[in-house]
């Protein structure tokens, strides 16, 4: 009697444990391909490449993961992008990082390494490039690390700027002349210094 008793048990059991391999595999059926490749780059990590052309430095770094921030690496790359002539360090926006690294995906180089030619400026500095060159802003934005000018070895600049304006993440300045952009957070807007007049309306 305990026996049958037990073969009941074993095959409500297997009847159970069916029936629960038959609902995942439903569920599974259910929720959409995007949606479980949302899960599956939840965690995704995003890489800057830098070399700072004033002062030889290089940084690679994983700066995002995921949706998240990484502190210490905000860290990191706020001391890399100071102010070279006074080493005055200033804490950036962080949405100008995921700006470098969609621009560097945009031009074919994902992950490609970025030549910072200017970061963050203390007042001081940006009124003495004010005073000995063209085309600084007296409220320039690098004074609110809030913007960075950079090229990329091997990409034409020009390029680089028509990938930049095409993302539509803040203001975009080309600088032929010195061969590199600008690129910050602010409001969406474009400009050329000292360009031809076929490229001043972002052509």
């Amino acid at each position: 009697m305990l026996k049958l008793e037990q073969r009941k048990e074993m095959r409500s059991f297997g009847k159970t444990l069916e029936s629960l391999l038959l609902a995942v595999a439903i569920l599974c059926f259910l929720v959409p391909a995007g949606a479980r490749g949302d899960a599956t780059q939840h965690g995704q990590e995003h890489v800057l490449r830098l070399y700072n052309t004033h002062t030889g430095e290089r940084l690679e770094i994983v700066f995002r993961s995921g949706e998240q921030y990484i502190p210490g690496a905000l860290g990191k790359l706020d001391y890399f992008l100071r102010d070279h002539n006074t080493g005055d360090v200033r804490h950036f926006d962080p949405r100008l990082y995921d700006i470098l690294a969609d621009l560097t995906a945009s031009v074919g180089h994902p992950g490609g390494e970025i030549d910072i030619v200017c970061g963050y400026r203390t007042p001081s500095t940006n009124e003495s490039l004010r005073a000995h060159t063209t085309g600084v802003a007296k409220n320039s934005l690098h004074i609110q690390a809030e913007a960075i000018d950079l090229r990329m070895p091997g990409v034409d600049t020009l390029s680089l700027r028509r990938a930049a304006l095409a993302l539509r993440r803040g203001g975009v300045g080309y600088y032929p002349h010195s061969d590199f952009i600008h690129v910050d957070t602010g409001r969406v807007r474009q400009w050329c210094f000292d360009c031809p007049a076929r490229l001043i309306t972002g052509n």
